[in-house]
């Protein structure tokens, strides 16, 4: 037996046969802990909401509300611990077929130009869903199901060039995997 304590006739038969039950009441005891925690097959992706791994960052979609716009996801990044909000939309292209995000702060609202909205860009680049399996593809439009792992790649580098890093604003560059953490209702 382990930690110094001599076996007496049957105890290694109980240690064993209490193990087994309690690994048996371990299981139903996980599944009801687990049984309301939305999975990201059961929301839509307008409702997801992500985190970076170092609970830094916070990712919420949001629906867009307009048939005729051209985004196909609306979402905002909020620097935990501040005050700091983000803005960023997802925009399908063609040739190659990728969903491109936009990630902004500050921005004028109205009648911009490019320049305007240069000097407000965050981040700018391909958006991609992971699936519970690891399957890689561009982020869905918002009625789809939400996916399981959002990738922005180069958004941590990005924000630390940014204007809204520094000390009083953010002072933790996000990792560029945001995993799903709730769906909003």
């Amino acid at each position: 037996m382990t930690l110094g304590v001599q076996a007496r006739g049957n105890s290694s038969l109980r240690i064993a046969t209490l193990r087994r039950r309690m690994t048996a009441l371990a299981v139903p005891l996980f599944l009801c802990a687990t049984a309301g925690a939305a999975l990201p097959a059961d929301c839509k992706q307008s409702n997801a909401v992500y985190a970076d791994r170092d609970g830094a960052y916070e990712l919420r979609f949001s629906p867009l509300e307009s048939d005729a716009a051209a985004a196909s996801n609306q979402f905002k990044i909020s620097v935990q611990k501040t005050s700091l909000v983000l803005d960023g939309y997802v925009m399908p292209s063609e040739d190659p077929d990728r969903a491109i995000g936009i990630v902004m702060f500050n921005c004028p609202s109205g009648d911009v130009t490019g320049d305007d909205l240069d000097a407000c860009t965050v981040w700018q680049g391909p958006v991609y869903g992971v699936s519970a399996a690891g399957q890689v593809d561009n982020l869905q439009a918002e009625s789809a199901g939400a996916a399981d792992r959002i990738v922005l790649p180069g958004l941590g580098p990005a924000i630390r060039e940014s204007s809204i890093w520094g000390e009083g604003k953010a002072t933790i560059a996000p990792w560029d995997v945001m995993t799903f953490k709730e769906c909003a209702k």
